[in-house]
């Protein structure tokens, strides 16, 4: 909890500061501009990767296929966009990082070695539960309310021994 904290403390002191230092380089409107077109081009950027991922996600679902690498490339382009839309330097350029192909493939071949993806599983029966078992034929039928009686009916088909 404290790595987050103080990155949540240090980042926009960072930021500040870099965009204070930029800001006394190449004036002030320079600075906004800077900060407004990398934005633009993030957003631009987020667009375009951001759908093709979604099609090929789509394609490896149709195929029956587990999309792993698309979904962490769409977190990857989630961050980057965030990244990139928040004012400043040092986000815009971590926010880059997330949006090049390149250098967000390493990231992926990273993390895909260290994680393992898990199909869903049907979590509501048991592992030694065979299909068949325990199954009792019955007719539900909702009856009118009758005041302090149970509304619903169950009728028993099971066959007498």
């Amino acid at each position: 909890m404290r790595p987050l904290l103080l990155l949540f403390i240090a980042l926009p002191v960072l930021e500040m500061w870099v965009l204070i230092a930029v800001g006394s380089e190449i004036g002030a409107l320079p600075t906004i501009g800077l900060v407004i077109l990398t934005a633009v081009v993030g957003v631009t950027l987020l667009r375009r990767q951001g759908i093709s991922t979604l099609m090929r996600a789509q394609e490896k679902m149709q195929a029956g296929n587990i999309p792993a690498k698309e979904m962490v490339e769409g977190i990857f382009l989630a961050v980057g966009g965030v990244l990139l839309l928040t004012p400043g330097f040092i986000t815009d350029f971590f926010g880059f990082i997330c949006l090049i192909p390149g250098l967000r493939n390493l990231l992926l071949g990273f993390i895909l070695r260290h994680v393992k993806v898990v199909p869903p599983q049907n979590f509501n029966q048991s592992p030694n539960h065979k299909r068949g078992d325990d199954i009792i034929e019955g007719e539900y039928s909702k009856d009118e309310k009758r005041p302090g009686e149970n509304q619903h009916s169950v009728e028993d088909k099971r066959p007498k021994p």
